[in-house]
C-alpha cells in the first residue's frame, strides 16, 4: 500500500506511466468507519520533515526550550548550555534557516527567539514523553 495516492505503477511499468509531479496527495487510510486524515501534498509532508530534522539535535531542542523561557544572545545560550560559542551559533544558523528561530540586532548583539511556540511545543511534548519513561 502506498501512502501516496495515485503513485501509479511501481517497477517496470512506471517507466511507462511518465514522470511523477508534486501534485499527488498523501492519503492514509483509518480505521473501517473513522473520518479519514487530512490529506496533503508531497510537498507539504517534506517541508515537515525538513522542520523536524532542524529539531533533531540535542543542542537545538535544548536552544529551543532556553528560547521557550525567554530570548537570549549567544553568549547566554553559552554560558546556559556549557556549549562552544562556534557550535551555538551553527546551531542557531540552522534553527533561523528552518524559520524556528529569528534574530534582532540589538546594538552589538544579536537576541534570538522563537518565530512561534508550536515548534516549542513540539520540543516540550517530545523531551515529557521521554521523561515519562516510554
Amino acid at each position: 500500500m502506498s501512502i501516496v495516492a495515485g503513485a501509479g505503477p511501481t517497477g517496470r511499468d512506471a517507466a511507462d506511466a511518465g514522470p511523477a509531479t508534486d501534485d499527488h496527495v498523501v492519503h492514509v487510510s483509518g480505521l473501517p468507519g473513522s473520518t479519514p486524515a487530512p490529506v496533503h501534498t508531497p510537498r507539504t509532508l517534506t517541508a515537515a520533515g525538513d522542520l523536524l530534522r532542524a529539531l533533531a539535535a540535542p543542542v537545538r531542542i535544548a536552544i529551543v526550550l532556553q528560547l521557550l523561557e525567554s530570548d537570549r544572545c549567544v553568549h547566554d545560550l553559552v554560558d546556559a548550555l556549557r556549549v562552544a560559542q562556534p557550535l551555538i551559533s551553527q546551531h542557531l544558523r540552522v534553527l533561523k534557516s528552518a524559520g524556528v528561530v529569528h534574530g534582532e540586532r540589538r546594538g552589538r548583539e544579536v537576541v534570538y527567539s522563537l518565530v512561534d511556540d508550536h515548534l516549542a511545543h513540539i520540543v516540550v511534548d517530545a523531551v515529557a514523553h521521554v521523561e515519562e519513561g516510554r
